[in-house]
């Protein structure tokens, strides 16, 4: 009986090595993978492929949430439901964090200046939609006025935009692959809305830094019609109900009111950072 409580003894130390492992194989992949990057500068090929890999293979025990927290119980409040983010790490050159969001709980659409961005859902339902810029194009024409509407008013609505194209629009479900968006692909720009609890571990290279000037800017998006073109530029696209449909105008915004993100304290497997 001793030998056998000794076994167990051992097993349950594999585990728990196993999960410290997976959260800090995820950390020392960063460092590397990251070293020589910069804001604007891409990992290598090798690299987006290391960390993929390594996030795909995680899961919510591998850092220590669950869908029965008390982070997910939606409280009557105007505006958004509160969201939680804990912190795990950041450095100068990426930062790791996990966003909590309760069911409806909504990330409104932001972007992420020069940044490469990695997004594991660990657990839940989620609907992503996400825009990179159409470049060449800008516009501050005033939007189409109602029949209700005068001239002046209109005038008074008149904002500067810029034209987007629609990368990703869709439900998500874990298990499933981490998404990866870049400086000016893969959807830098997007909007997170949670359906059920959902749990989001994100990398990011570089993290936010309003001294350098990679602050969270929110969007509005506006249909395309509601703005003109501008110099009878053409869009890539030839069919009418396509753009439509993949293309919007966005104005940037204040953080939107009610918008709540507070943090929180990370107590999953801790990284030993070097």
């Amino acid at each position: 009986m001793g030998m056998e409580k000794m076994a167990g003894e051992r097993k349950k130390r594999r585990t728990r090595h196993k999960r410290v492992a997976a959260v800090q194989k995820l950390y020392d992949a960063c460092r590397d993978v990251f070293a020589n990057c910069g804001p604007g500068v891409v990992p290598d090929a090798q690299g987006i492929e290391r960390l993929k890999d390594i996030l795909n293979g995680m899961t919510e025990h591998d850092v220590g949430v669950r869908p029965n927290m008390p982070f997910f119980k939606v409280k009557e409040t105007e505006g958004f439901p509160k969201i939680t983010y804990l912190h795990l790490s950041e450095c100068e050159k990426f930062s790791i964090g996990i966003f909590l969001l309760p069911p409806t709980g909504v990330l409104p659409l932001h972007n992420h200046p020069q940044m490469t961005v990695f997004s594991k859902l660990l657990f839940g339902t989620m609907h992503i939609k996400a825009y990179d810029w159409v470049d060449n194009f800008a516009s501050s024409s005033a939007p189409k006025s109602d029949s209700s509407e005068c001239e002046e008013t209109a005038e008074e609505k008149t904002v500067g935009v810029r034209l987007a194209k629609l990368k990703v629009n869709s439900d998500f479900t874990a298990p499933c692959n981490t998404s990866i968006l870049y400086p000016t692909d893969g959807g830098n720009m997007h909007c997170f809305t949670a359906i059920t609890s959902c749990a989001v571990l994100d990398v990011l290279g570089p993290p936010y830094c309003d001294a350098e000037g990679r602050h969270c800017q929110y969007y509005r998006t506006h249909p395309l019609t509601s703005f003109s073109a501008g110099d009878n530029k053409q869009l890539p696209d030839d069919d009418e109900k396509a753009k439509e449909l993949d293309y919007a105008w966005l104005e940037e915004i204040d953080k939107p009111a009610g918008l709540s993100v507070v943090g929180a304290l990370y107590n999953g497997p801790k990284i030993m950072e070097k």
